[in-house]
């Protein structure tokens, strides 16, 4: 299942969002629009899956996830499909909005709480690694394929093919490796959420994975932009900026083994510290090539930390009862923050200039940093809260 899982990750993310960024060029021209239109897009379907993620998290707690992730694997392969059709903005308004909807019932959210109901804690760790430190080779995998199907067949053929191998991959490993553990009462699922709502460690776990993933998403946007503005060749600014991807498993690989030592909130508090000193350092030394290098080297270390500390410490805290229903709770302002912190950054960039953002970027990286401090000292006592 962790393998099935870890594939379906990587094509999920590689179809259903890398994607996009292939097909904004000849979409441009085919569609007759611009490119802040067809963000629009992607920036729509971002913001769907995070409406749809507590509603998809309740599904889960009742009745797993096999049915589900099945259902949404169809529905994107599908929207994958409409989406080679579409001879409008409008028309590639809805299909990504229906994407937003798959990529709720089929991505990390949905994988999380599978894993979570079947492993013990001593094995989850490891199956959270496996699964996020595959799919994180994702950008690097579909990138380029999308890019020659598309130079080779044009983009709307190119979409036919990984609609169509999205099907092939997702649907069947969905259906027949996704295991389902019993669920627990409605009841007790209900007094485990209503509780966490109302406790402040819960709302530390946001505010901190919400500010942290604003700033990530600003640093996947614009740090290409940034480099070339201060002076570096565009290939060097890609070639620099596409260490995130990598950077992020090496994260994730350190965070894992860290945690037989120290714990978790407090590992992840750390890797956004650093992310902070690289936000800071990047304006100071990010002229010269050994500044920016060491500078995104610090900010992607800490990079794809979040997507396994999550989970880890939500399950730790409140146990897996009401997992998917907890972690979709978080997912939605979370999801908003990803989806429109970019547009708030491009607006102070223009008005205020780059090293602003990189001033708001530190200051959000040291907000989840202290946020998580703070959950730490809440306490845990046996996997639950501390009374």
């Amino acid at each position: 299942m962790v393998a099935a899982l870890a594939i379906t990750q990587t094509a999920g993310y590689g179809v259903l969002y890398y994607a996009f960024s292939v097909f904004i060029p000849p979409m441009t021209r085919d569609l007759d629009t611009g490119v802040t239109a067809l963000t629009g897009a992607i920036t729509l379907s971002v913001l769907v899956s995070g409406v749809a993620a507590p509603v998809v998290g309740r599904l889960l707690d009742r009745r797993g996830g096999r049915g589900l992730m099945t259902a949404g694997s169809l529905l994107g392969a599908a929207a994958v499909l409409a989406w080679s059709q579409v001879r409008s903005v409008a028309e590639l308004y809805a299909v990504c909005a229906v994407l937003g909807l798959a990529s709720a019932a089929v991505l990390y959210e949905a994988a999380f709480a599978v894993i979570v109901a079947w492993f013990d804690p001593a094995r989850r760790a490891r199956a959270l690694l496996t699964v996020t430190v595959v799919a994180g080779f994702a950008s690097s995998v579909f990138l380029p394929l999308t890019g020659f199907l598309t130079d080779r067949y044009g983009w709307r053929q190119a979409l036919m093919v990984l609609a169509a191998g999205y099907a092939l991959t997702a649907v069947p490993l969905h259906a027949l490796t996704v295991r389902d553990r019993p669920a627990p009462a409605r009841a007790d699922r209900g007094a485990i959420v209503g509780g966490a709502l109302r406790e402040r460690p819960f709302w530390l776990l946001a505010a901190g994975f919400l500010a942290q993933t604003g700033a990530v998403s600003v640093m996947g946007v614009l740090l290409v932009t940034y480099l070339i503005a201060l002076g570096h060749p565009p290939v060097f600014a890609a070639t620099v900026a596409g260490l995130l991807g990598v950077l992020s498993v090496t994260g994730r690989l350190v965070t894992t083994g860290l945690q037989a030592r120290w714990r978790v909130a407090l590992i992840t508090a750390a890797m956004f510290g650093l992310q902070g000193l690289a936000a800071v350092l990047l304006p100071l030394a990010g002229r010269s090539t050994g500044g920016a290098v060491a500078a995104v080297v610090l900010f992607g270390l800490g990079f794809g930390v979040a997507t396994i500390a999550r989970p880890a410490l939500i399950a730790d805290r409140y146990g897996t009862a009401a997992f998917a229903s907890l972690s979709g709770a978080l997912a939605l302002p979370i999801t908003v923050a990803k989806a429109l912190a970019p547009l708030a950054a491009a607006g102070i960039a223009e008005v205020a200039g780059f090293p602003a953002v990189m001033g708001a970027v530190a200051a959000a990286c040291a907000t989840g940093a202290l946020a998580l401090v703070a959950y730490d000292r809440q306490g845990i006592v046996g996997g639950a809260a501390a009374p």
